[in-house]
């Protein structure tokens, strides 16, 4: 059951589906919380995992602090999250903001994870198309908020602006800090993401132990739009971490299994 725990003296929401498989983390999208994408994650996991995932400060039940949306304060709340709360190295499943935080994560404390799920991510803020649309909040959007945030009605609205901001300058991932990352990397990405396509590919080819899955009639929302697609594509991924041995490599020819 999710219940609040405090994580270095602030209360966050916080989701444990207890099994006695190896640590999962999920990440959830920026501007998002953990419950609008766990019932599509967790049911193909939960049997072989033993998955966590909290709402991020700021979002979803977790109340807010100063300067909690950047990814930065992100990326530290989430090695904080696995040294107090996971306890142990975990693979991690990040979700658009999510999967950025998973790649800080993995340059800053590579003993944590075993593993990334970067999914619909981008590593530098000049990643989404032109004609990407900033967020908005919609009255659907306000009533679930006034319900579940301890946070004012009214920061939502201040919340969404200054993530907007922050989308324009952040993130900054150089790509030598990216091939720094010798964990496996998943990098997913619709084949209608907002994303544009060679900034998702330079994702990829910069991961030392990348890959790289498309998937099909899909945009940003992948996960949604064809869950069963892109969890078997993960699920995939993370019952067999060993280094693909294909049989015309090209990418992967200095890496190649004997």
């Amino acid at each position: 059951m999710p219940e609040y725990v405090n994580l270095r003296g602030h209360q966050i929401y916080n989701y444990e589906w207890e099994s006695d498989g190896e640590a999962v983390v999920l990440l959830h999208g920026g501007l998002s919380k953990t419950s609008s994408w766990d019932y599509l994650v967790v049911p193909p996991l939960e049997d072989e995992f033993h998955v966590f995932a909290y709402d991020r400060t700021g979002h979803g039940f977790t109340g807010d602090q100063k300067g909690s949306l950047h990814f930065e304060f992100q990326a530290q709340e989430a090695i904080a999250y696995l040294d107090d709360v996971v306890k142990e190295p975990a693979h991690l499943i990040g979700y658009s903001d999510g999967g950025i935080i998973a790649l800080l994560v993995a340059i800053a404390r590579p003993d944590l994870v075993k593993s990334i799920v970067a999914i619909g991510a981008n590593y530098h803020y000049s990643a989404p198309l032109s004609n990407f649309e900033e967020a908005k909040v919609s009255e659907e959007d306000q009533a679930e908020y006034n319900l579940i945030s301890p946070d004012a009605p009214d920061t939502l609205l201040e919340k969404t602006i200054r993530m907007n901001q922050i989308w324009k300058t952040e993130p900054d991932i150089s790509l030598s800090n990216l091939t720094s990352i010798q964990c496996p990397v998943l990098v997913m990405a619709g084949d209608d993401d907002v994303i544009k396509h060679d900034h998702t590919i330079a994702l990829f080819e910069a991961l030392p132990l990348g890959q790289l899955s498309i998937i099909p009639g899909t945009s940003h929302g992948l996960i949604k739009e064809k869950p069963a697609l892109a969890m078997a594509v993960i699920v995939q991924f993370l019952e067999d971490l060993s280094y693909p041995a294909t049989r015309q490599p090209i990418r992967r020819t200095n890496n190649q299994s004997e």
